[in-house]
This record gives structure tokens, C-alpha cells and sequence, in this order.
């Protein structure tokens, strides 16, 4: 098991503060220093994915963009 495999397991989860408690769509991310952990909120136990935190960021810097 590499360091960030190892890191992945004490990961602290955190929704957007847009994600309301009506539940619907939601994503959960943790930050690792040469990843972004994402998974879903309502199902945590499928496990997760990585990204890079330059591909997050992109990301995130879309779709704050209001269209």
C-alpha cells in the first residue's frame, strides 16, 4: 500500500455547503497533497475515485460559472 492509499483511509470527507439535507445528488471530496478523493454522499461504501488537483480545480472553476 503506497502513502497516499494509506492517507485515503483517514480522509476527512466534506460536502458543499450548496448540498442541502433534502438529499437528491451528492458528491463528498478529500484532499489529498496529489489527489482530490471523490465518492457519493448517499453511498459511501462504493468507495471513492482520484483526480488530479489541477483537473478538481478545473472543475470546480466550470461549473462555478454561472452560464
Amino acid at each position: 500500500m503506497n502513502t497516499e492509499q494509506s492517507q485515503a483511509q483517514q480522509l476527512h470527507w466534506f460536502k458543499s455547503s450548496y448540498s442541502g439535507g433534502e438529499g437528491g445528488e451528492c458528491i463528498e471530496v478529500a484532499a489529498l497533497p496529489h489527489s482530490v478523493r471523490v465518492r457519493d454522499s448517499k453511498d459511501t461504501g462504493r468507495g471513492s475515485f482520484a483526480v488530479s488537483p489541477a483537473s478538481w480545480s478545473a472543475f470546480v472553476d466550470h461549473t462555478g460559472r454561472r452560464h
